[in-house]
């Protein structure tokens, strides 16, 4: 470990932000990163844990202890090859993860883990600086070919992993660019896209070949991939928003979070945005429906385009300010979470169902609502109504959106949990019936997390490699 005494005598110390009346004026990354010296402190708390429940509160399994000692010691080269042995794209969970390994960390006990994300952020974005990141191409080619349908984090994790096993892999993303959500869905003040740029030319030059506007079964027939590929994999995600039939909904004003998210993005990325007319805030009083990430993300775009009000809507009552450590360390606790975005100037409101809305001419003008009890239903004599101009639906997505690839390759979506997804386990991630096509990431597990889609790219190109080379237990 680094050093013996460290978690008792250095204090945990974060990142901090911009203040937020300065960053709602752009949308570049706010985050000020902690100096050299300072990170190196922060490695010197991790305790070295006889059980390091962080490795498992990490989907990843990142070996934490190891690259936190590293930094100790100043081997911060070292640190960033541990790094990447079990996570292709640190630099995206240093910025968007929620960081359950914190959680788990023993610290977190007296609520002062181990700044694990913030290090791991250190550790990529020091690895680029200095030229450590590198294209590693196959020093042999296996002969086999590969489609991975879809460019978010599970089918990038999934390709170059893949490709550095010597298959010849072909992505085919529908958009212009590569990235998913990541490019089109978080915010370039949360991830600025050049961090997702240089990760698709290290790709590139380890032999990936990404086709974009290949909208599989739209505008490229699926019998290309059928016919052409040694295995298909579908990394598409789970697109299919969550909606909210009640009356009003036709006004206009009233859409999804990502109608209007993505149009912000290509904003910015300098793209047209879309066949959608133009979602602004500027000026207006946004609802924002839904007290999750997406929310968040909601939230930070409208103050930055100029909203006059903000209000999140949350229909599940306000969590405790502090978990009980006893029932749920080392997961994942329910507590109450400020995001940087509320912070901003978001009036977040809790136990709160909306019922309506109404408008003239046309024109969402209120959201209409009631209050809810611990079981969800409306108290009788809470309603009241919210002004409106601008409503955002950020309640989630349901699953894969029912695309006609799917429907020509002969595949349905299941309910999994809360979620839908396709039938394919994570033992060989192989969907059922189809001998070749295997599925990864939220397209498979529903709604999730950035770095549960790199574990699903992951796993499932060690499992297409076995499946490739016969090295498998799966007919081929």
């Amino acid at each position: 470990m680094g050093k013996v005494t460290g978690f008792l005598e250095i204090d945990r110390q974060d990142r901090r932000y911009a203040p937020a009346s300065d960053r709602i004026r752009h949308f570049r990354e706010f985050v000020i990163p902690l100096s050299q010296e300072a990170t190196r402190d922060q490695a010197a708390r991790c305790m070295n844990c006889g059980i390091p429940y962080c490795h498992n509160g990490c989907p990843v399994n990142n070996q934490i202890p190891d690259w936190n000692d590293l930094v100790y010691r100043g081997d911060w080269h070292n640190a960033c090859t541990n790094l990447h042995s079990t996570n292709n794209f640190p630099e995206f969970t240093g910025r968007l993860c929620p960081a359950p390994c914190e959680a788990a960390c023993v610290l977190n006990l007296e609520d002062i883990p181990v700044t694990i994300k913030t290090i791991e952020c250190a550790i990529v974005d020091r690895g680029w600086k200095e030229g450590w990141i590198t294209p590693e191409p196959s020093a042999a080619k296996t002969g086999k070919k590969v489609a991975v349908v879809g460019s978010g984090p599970a089918g990038l994790a999934c390709a170059q992993q893949l490709a550095r096993a010597g298959h010849d892999v072909h992505v085919f993303e529908r958009h212009a660019k590569a990235g998913g959500l990541l490019t089109y869905g978080i915010p370039d003040f949360k991830m600025e896209k050049h961090h997702v740029d240089r990760r698709i030319k290290q790709m590139e030059a380890e032999g990936v070949v990404f086709h974009y506007g290949a909208h599989v079964g739209v505008s490229m027939p699926v019998e290309r991939l059928t016919e052409g590929f040694d295995a298909i994999v579908l990394a598409g995600g789970a697109e299919h928003s969550r909606d909210l039939p009640i009356p009003g909904r036709e006004l206009y004003g009233i859409h999804f979070a990502m109608d209007f998210l993505p149009q912000q993005n290509r904003r910015i990325g300098g793209e047209p945005i879309g066949e959608l007319p133009p979602i602004l805030a500027g000026g207006k009083h946004v609802i924002v429906i839904g007290g999750g990430d997406t929310g968040s993300d909601c939230i930070g775009t409208s103050f930055r385009q100029g909203a006059k009000s903000v209000t999140q809507l949350e229909i599940m009552p306000m969590p405790p300010e502090k978990e009980n450590k006893a029932q749920s360390w080392p997961h994942w606790p329910l507590k109450l979470r400020i995001s940087s975005s509320q912070a901003e100037g978001a009036k977040v409101e809790y136990s709160i169902s909306t019922t309506g809305f109404a408008g003239r001419n046309g024109k969402v003008e209120k959201l209409l609502y009631a209050r809810v009890d611990k079981a969800l239903k409306p108290v009788p004599g809470s309603e009241g109504e919210l002004p409106a101009e601008l409503v955002l639906f950020a309640m989630g997505f349901s699953g894969p959106v029912e695309s006609d690839v799917l429907k020509e390759l002969g595949l349905a979506v299941v309910a999994r949990g809360r979620f839908k997804g396709l039938d394919a386990n994570d033992r060989d991630y192989r969907v059922k019936a189809r001998p070749k096509v295997f599925a990864a990431g939220d397209i498979r597990r529903g709604q999730s997390l950035v770095v549960w889609a790199i574990r699903e790219g992951r796993q499932a190109a060690h499992a297409i490699d076995r499946f490739l080379m016969g090295r498998s237990d799966l007919p081929r």
